[in-house]
């Protein structure tokens, strides 16, 4: 988790993207910790295969981190038979560190649907391999 950790904070991870205007899907998520497996809501902003979180919806904040989707993550799916006791949780499946999995926590089936969908897109769309980068 170390590496992504590492590559949620560089600047070079940005590369240009401007959160802010016309996100692919953007909203409130309830995101567990790393290291401390508590649940901490989140903004997320979900643009050209970055997944930036932080702590309030302002783009005057430094994010708290960025996932990069089509270099780190595998899958994104439900994790309703992982996440006991909590309503409408997913996870999203990386290659880092032997496969880590980052669960969350979205406020209604729909929106957890929606999340699961452009995270997939996204996925697919910025994946290594089809865009030549293998």
């Amino acid at each position: 988790m170390e590496a992504i950790q590492r590559s949620y904070t560089a600047e070079e991870d940005y590369d240009g993207v401007e959160y802010w205007t016309n996100p692919e899907k953007c909203g409130w998520l309830t995101k567990q910790g790393e290291y401390i497996k508590t649940w901490r809501r989140r903004w997320f902003v979900l643009k050209q295969g970055k997944f930036k979180y932080s702590n309030v919806n302002s783009p005057d904040i430094k994010p708290r981190g960025v996932i990069s989707v089509g270099a780190n993550c595998l899958a994104v799916k439900c994790a309703q038979g992982i996440i006991f006791n909590q309503d409408f949780p997913f996870q999203i499946i990386t290659n880092s560190y032997d496969y880590d999995t980052l669960y969350f926590l979205a406020d209604s089936l729909k929106e957890k649907n929606e999340w699961i969908s452009s995270i997939g897109r996204s996925i697919i769309q910025h994946s290594p391999s089809l865009i030549g980068n293998y």
